[in-house]
Order: structure tokens, then sequence, then C-alpha cells
């Protein structure tokens, strides 16, 4: 890439953790940070420690997304604060010693970056979650990450929603990047989702040794879809689900959903439209996200600007 002028100088990121089992039955996060803890080789690069980590090893050996809570939403101040105690959720005990590991949480000490490595069972493909577009250095990573695995497409999910962020496990380091791909079953292993994402982490170790060393990356704008709300299924007075996705949505994720197109289908064959503004959904029909009464989430497009970047040597 091009030297740049007025490029903003960044820290070096030499700290970088990359966490599997967030939720214990994706099975491709598990499977290769184990992968890696056997065979570190494929994951360093020079001047970088990089850290492979199970996150939520019970989850992962009973094959399951969380014991207590979901532990992608635990790492909240409260949380964090807490006075250590057995009677805490397990997943929040493990929240406050992953936050002592890898942080602590906004300090100077924390990770530089952590790549957190998620599956998801709806038709999302490779998509990176970002949760700020304010953050040069992540929008130049997923920059280079999308130019890197051309022609093959990856989505960029933003959440910079007050309302709709959650407490991830990988805010505690100072840029944090979430890898979800799809669809793969829960507690499954797909050859070509395993690789999807191997090939991703790859990419962006690669760019922090590249900045790192000194490559100036040139401004650049990105194409993101930023969440704007989620939607519920139906339900009838006792809040029991009275209509599912509708073949039509089924599997479009990322495809624009307009006025008047079939949203949902009841038991009995009905068609209930979409009335809103038009949308681009995703996480369409994910089975985690039954319970947190989610039927999809909508995005709405728009294009970041990122500024130039270099490493600053103090």
């Amino acid at each position: 890439m091009t030297s740049c002028h007025n490029a903003v100088s960044l820290h070096e990121a030499r700290k970088v953790a990359i966490f599997g089992g967030t939720h214990g039955n994706e099975m491709s996060g598990v499977t290769l940070v184990n992968l890696w803890t056997n065979n570190e080789a494929e994951i360093q690069r020079t001047g970088l420690t990089t850290k492979p980590f199970i996150t939520n090893p019970r989850a992962v050996e009973k094959c399951t997304r969380y014991i207590d809570t979901d532990l992608n939403r635990a790492f909240t101040s409260e949380n964090l604060s807490a006075p250590r105690s057995d009677d805490l959720p397990y997943e929040v005990r493990r929240a406050q010693e992953i936050n002592q590991m890898f942080g602590p949480k906004g300090s100077p000490e924390a990770y530089d970056v952590i790549f957190d490595l998620h599956n998801t069972t709806s038709n999302m493909g490779c998509t990176l979650i970002l949760e700020s577009s304010k953050d040069p250095f992540i929008l130049q990573m997923v920059n280079y990450i999308k130019r890197a695995i051309a022609p093959a497409s990856c989505s960029l999910l933003l959440y910079d929603h007050p309302l709709l962020q959650y407490a991830t496990s990988r805010s505690v380091a100072k840029h944090p990047i979430g890898l979800e791909v799809g669809p793969q079953p829960q507690g499954v292993l797909r050859s070509n989702i395993f690789e999807s994402m191997r090939v991703i982490v790859k990419h962006g170790l690669d760019f922090i040794e590249l900045f790192n060393g000194g490559m100036e990356f040139p401004p650049c704008t990105i194409d993101v879809h930023r969440v704007s709300e989620s939607m519920d299924y139906p339900r009838d007075t006792n809040g029991n689900i009275i209509a599912m996705i509708h073949p039509d949505l089924q599997d479009c994720d990322w495809e624009p959903l307009n006025p008047g197109d079939p949203m949902f289908q009841t038991f009995d064959g009905r068609t209930i439209f979409y009335e809103g503004s038009t949308v681009y959904p995703t996480f369409i029909n994910e089975a985690a996200y039954y319970e947190k009464q989610q039927a999809f989430v909508m995005t709405k497009r728009e294009t970041l600007v990122a500024n130039g970047i270099k490493a600053s040597k103090i």
C-alpha cells in the first residue's frame, strides 16, 4: 500500500488474543483455538505475542452455549466490579477472570486486539463485527481483510447503537473484533466454515504485523451494515411464538427487505408482510436468538471513512 499523508499515529499492537468457545457449542473457534494452542507456529508473527484462549471451558466441555448466563453479555462494569463470590453465575466469575488476564477493560494494560470467534446458524457467510465506527485501526484492519480474501465476500456488521450494544468478551481489548461465520449448526464442524474463519484470522494477524513493521495505510472507505433494531417473532398473549420466518426470507441474510415483502408465516399458512422502510436483515432465524426474542436483526447500509494510520514507535 502507498504511503499516506496526515496518517493518525497509533501505538503498535503487540498483545493479541484469539478467543474461542465464548459460546461452547460454536465449534470452529473452539477447534481452531485448540489447534493453535498445540501448534502456535501458524499464529506467530514478528514482534507479536498471540495467545489462543478458550473463554468458556465448562460450556465447551458440555457443548452448550453457556452454563448460567451468556458470557458474551457478561462484561458489564457492574459484573466486573462485583465482589468475588461463589454465588455469582459461572460466566460472571469467568468474565472477572478474563478481565484480569486480558484487561482490565479500558486500561492501558489491556490487550491490544482480541479476535473473538463465533459461528452462526444463519446464512451470514463471513461477517466481521465492529463495536465502533470511530476506531481507525479496526476499520483499516477489516478493509485489509476484505481486500485480502477477495473475490470471496465478507460483510461488516456494526454494533454502534447505544441500546443494542452489549458487553462482549472481546470488549476487554483496546481494539475488539468479532468474527461470525455460518451457516453452521450448533455442535457441528463444517470444513468450509472452519477454513474461512482460519483464513480471516491469518489475514488479521498479517495486517497487525505489517502495521507494527512500519507500513502506512492510506485513508479508505468501507461499507458497513449498522444495526438499527431487532425483530421478534409474532407471539400470542402468553408469549408463545405463532409464526415462523417466511420461506422467502429464510437464508436471505444481507438482502434487502422491502415494504410489502413476506416476513413471517403463521402456522396456519397466513403471510405476515413487512411494513417498515427498507432494511437488510441478518442473523435470520439464528438458533441462539430464540431465547433473546429475536427473529432477525435489522441493519441499514452506510459507508464509513477511515483515517490513514501508521505505527507510533513511542
